[in-house]
């Protein structure tokens, strides 16, 4: 990032702060337009409305409670095969149907699925919405599942397992790394499924699946943009109103097993360049930690992966990639929204003629500098100048909007923390980063994942890196 653009986004936050401040008593009426209204059907649905009005568009979603993390061995991949076959119609409206309709009104649709969550939406003018609640409502119970269909789209899923996956491989280590890196958490089994499970995955284990977990009661409508919450209420009442529930199982809470020192792997495919992955287990935000005495931590690790992968001016971009030089490409990430502990990772791609192991020296060297000397207010500044910033441009988009509020709820968060994330995040000491730097990024907690490439034969094709997306 240009200095420039810190310049930029540290006047952004500090417009953005002060407006906060001076209206934190009296909201506007644009602010209260946009506030979530909730409402729950009487067979146990959730309605969450944002009125947004600037322009006269409408995003539909429908929020399931069940993803990868949901599955066992055996069916992985089951979810999202599920959220293939969503759109192989039903008797009202046969395959392809439902798609046709929504492109022919102008709309655009599609779905993901992830680990805590299957999503379906639609992005469409407002006085189209009814027409995508009646499809929506008419595919939660009464899916067709037609043996020829289902195994059309199983190898279609195939297909697109080698093609992120098993051709990719970075993608096939960091797959690998999740399946060492975790022991007993459902984390450790990748969403598109593992291939073994794909070939014998049958019409039965998907049409089970979807009796168990697509039902009103398991279900959480967002609608967001220029609406009347009363309106979408009716709707929905009229359309998912009478539609049957389902036994939902209960879950047994899932706690990751300890870790006993650093655990290794190495993958060795046909590849260009090598590839590090680092993960050091860490907490997530839960409802028993919402408002608790550990929350900041959630909210200082955040704020420490800034610190380490923020932008050019970032310690990993100064140090590895411009300074030493060791590093083609360097990089931090954790997500504190999740239904079980995740991994704080560190990825790393090295220089022509770097070993592996001088750069995962020079990474572990990063984090212990923090440990041992705290980061800087300039640092912090511009790390939360970033956070403002990119929750100001985020609120503009409407699917945004819908989309935060529909994963909090489905995994188990009040959606009302989200309106605090800036708050918190302004409120990370230089001292709170530290001490999550000692306490969670030790070795005890630590999984190393190595890319080894293999001689290319001629003619051998290797996808180059690419982001994984798992939907249709």
């Amino acid at each position: 990032m240009k200095l420039k653009s810190i310049v930029g986004l540290v006047v952004v936050a500090t417009l953005v702060l002060g407006w906060v401040l001076f209206n934190s008593n009296e909201p506007s009426t644009e602010q209260s337009k946009e506030a979530v209204q909730s409402y729950q059907l009487s067979n146990g649905m959730k309605i969450l409305v944002i009125e947004n009005h600037r322009a006269p568009i409408v995003v539909s979603q429908v929020w399931y409670k069940v993803g990868a993390s949901y599955e066992h061995d055996g069916i992985t991949g089951v979810s999202h095969v599920l959220e293939h076959m969503m759109f192989k119609g039903t008797e009202k409206h046969p395959a392809g149907e439902f798609s046709d309709i929504v492109a022919a009104n102008g709309g655009e649709e599609n779905a993901f699925t992830g680990q805590d969550y299957t999503a379906y939406f639609q992005k469409i003018a407002n006085d189209r919405l009814e027409l995508c609640l009646e499809m929506e409502a008419d595919r939660m119970r009464n899916l067709v599942f037609e043996e020829k269909e289902f195994l059309k789209e199983i190898e279609v899923v195939k297909e697109e397992r080698r093609l992120r996956t098993d051709d990719k491989p970075t993608a096939l280590t960091y797959e690998r790394f999740n399946a060492v890196a975790y022991t007993n958490s459902p984390y450790r089994r990748p969403i598109i499924g593992w291939m073994e499970d794909l070939d014998t995955l049958t019409v039965e284990d998907a049409r089970e699946w979807y009796q168990t977990w697509y039902a009103p009661n398991n279900a959480t409508l967002v609608i967001a943009g220029d609406v009347e919450a009363d309106d979408v209420y009716r709707l929905a009442k009229q359309y998912f109103g009478q539609l049957s529930t389902s036994k939902i199982p209960e879950l047994k809470p899932r706690h990751e097993a300890k870790q006993y020192g650093t655990q290794r792997l190495t993958v060795e495919v046909p590849a260009k360049i090598p590839y590090l992955i680092m993960g050091y287990k860490v907490p997530v935000l839960t409802p028993a930690v919402v408002d608790g005495e550990e929350e900041w931590e959630m909210y200082a690790l955040e704020v420490l992966a800034g610190v380490l992968d923020g932008g050019s001016s970032a310690r990993f971009s100064k140090n590895l990639v411009r300074g030493q030089e060791i590093a083609n490409s360097a990089s931090a990430s954790y997500g504190m929204s999740a239904r079980h502990d995740t991994l704080f990772t560190l990825s790393a791609v090295p220089n022509d003629g770097v070993d592996i192991d001088v750069l995962e020296f020079a990474l572990r060297e990063e984090v212990d500098t923090i440990k041992s000397r705290l980061p800087d207010d300039d640092e912090l500044n511009r790390v939360k100048a970033q956070v403002v910033a990119a929750q100001v441009y985020q609120q503009d988009s409407t699917f945004y909007q819908a989309m935060e509020v529909g994963m909090l709820d489905t995994i188990g968060l009040p959606w009302q923390i989200k309106d605090a994330y800036v708050e918190k995040i302004l409120a990370v000491t230089a001292d709170q980063v530290q001490q999550v730097a000692n306490k969670y990024l030790i070795d005890e907690r630590l999984t190393v994942a190595v890319l080894n490439p293999l001689p290319i034969e001629n003619g051998a094709k290797v996808t180059p890196v690419a982001g994984v997306n798992h939907g249709r």
